[in-house]
């Protein structure tokens, strides 16, 4: 009963936060979609998958690890310190390189990614900005390792409130290019607040930032950056493609119906994943058999799913509303992805409360398999049914991909529980 207590505080909690990221993306969407319709929501997609990627890498995919270690050693300042230092190292490296890279580039990246080269002044702004969002993220790990569940949202309300009236100043001003340049810059103005609010923490002290001999902590972080960097390629990277094919094949305006679909599911699933991030990575790392992750798991399930299902329906009988509401009238087709898109929500959700184990647990080459796996049989099934049944068939090839991943889910954690059960 207690942690189905924890479960539910952490989404209470969460809810304020996500329901302002959500006012963030509503206005920034609606605005882009009213100007320019289907085919710039499709360009703002491309963007927003390569920008993923970028602050991926920005952070040396290290904020999960942060999350695990200082979450397992809370205890002990000295070992806290070590890996907060070690996490601020690689955090300012990686996201200087990444800073050059995108200011250098910027006229050739502009042309892969937003198929014009006039866009090149959008990557030169994200490399100055990218080490703040990078910064910023880092600083939110730790408070989420520290399971400071207050705090870490009361920063997140504070930093959309911020990020929606910069982005609302943006798109109106500059319409398109407002949008694109929110869509590179909105996370990292909330770098300030984050600091203002993190200003009595015990642990943001600079002793913390002057441990040397890292070679453990570099070694334990290595492993995480291995699988962020891994699912910031193949996630993205698969959207990119399956996204051009049917620029290609179909049309942009169909490309940009199934770019909607992607950010009203990524809108509603908020509320799970950052509960996953706030409370479950932190719950799952402080348990140290698989009997307990067992039970956490189906505690989780039975408050999560009810609340799936019964969120799913609302959303599935109100989704011509909503499509009126966060885009135009020419979205109006995409109503008949929602079927799809939600079933495979439901799968997506599921297998990643037993998938999680592997990044509480540090289960790098299990994850990565998986992880490509998983991708190489979306992007192949979406090539496939986009053949046969249009856009649908991307969205039916995001259900097919997560029923199976859910199944392989299953089988890893069942093989794992019963080899533990036989060494004891």
């Amino acid at each position: 009963m207690a942690a189905r207590a924890d479960i539910l505080k952490v989404f209470s909690l969460t809810s304020l936060s996500t329901l302002v990221r959500m006012c963030t993306g509503f206005i920034s969407i609606k605005v882009v979609a009213t100007i320019i319709g289907p085919s710039g929501v499709a360009l703002l997609g491309q963007l927003n998958n390569f920008t993923e990627m970028t602050l991926s890498f920005s952070s040396g995919g290290i904020n999960k690890g942060v999350t695990k270690y200082i979450s397992e050693f809370k205890q002990d300042d000295n070992a806290t310190a070590r890996y907060i230092s070690a996490g601020l190292k690689i955090t300012v490296w990686c996201s200087l390189l990444c800073g050059a890279i995108l200011i250098g580039f910027n006229r050739i990246l502009s042309e892969l990614i937003l198929l014009n080269s006039d866009f090149g002044y959008i990557f030169i702004i994200f490399g100055f900005t990218v080490i703040l969002y990078a910064f910023n993220a880092f600083l939110l790990s730790i408070v989420n390792g520290f399971k400071e569940f207050r705090r870490y949202v009361g920063i997140n309300i504070a930093g959309n409130i911020v990020s929606l009236v910069f982005t609302v100043s943006l798109v109106l001003l500059w319409q398109l290019q407002g949008a694109l340049i929110a869509a590179v810059t909105y996370q990292s103005v909330s770098l300030l607040i984050t600091i203002w609010m993190l200003r009595k923490a015990r642990w943001l002290r600079i002793e913390n930032l002057r441990c040397y001999s890292l070679s453990p902590e570099f070694k334990a972080y290595a492993r995480f950056s291995m699988m962020a960097i891994i699912t910031a390629l193949c996630i993205p990277v698969s959207q990119m493609l399956l996204r051009g094919y049917v620029m290609t094949e179909l049309s942009e305006t169909e490309a940009g119906w199934w770019e909607g679909m992607n950010r009203i599911s990524a809108i509603y699933l908020m509320v799970i994943t950052t509960s996953f991030s706030v409370y479950y990575l932190p719950r799952l790392s402080e348990i140290k058999n698989l009997h307990g992750i067992k039970s956490e798991i189906l505690k989780s399930f039975s408050v999560i799913a009810p609340l799936l299902i019964l969120g799913f329906v609302a959303i599935y009988l109100l989704r011509y509303f909503i499509i009126r509401l966060v885009f135009s009238d020419e979205f109006t087709p995409m109503a008949n992805l929602f079927i799809w898109q939600m079933a495979g929500d439901f799968f997506k959700i599921s297998s990643w409360l037993v998938a999680y184990i592997m990044v509480a647990k540090a289960m790098t080459r299990t994850y990565i398999a998986t992880e490509i796996i998983s991708t190489l049989i979306y992007t192949g099934l979406g090539f496939i049914l986009v053949r046969i049944n249009g856009i649908a068939g991307l969205c039916q090839a995001y259900l097919i991909n997560y029923v199976i991943y859910s199944v392989t889910m299953i089988v890893i954690f069942r093989h794992l529980y019963h080899r533990q059960t036989h060494n004891q």
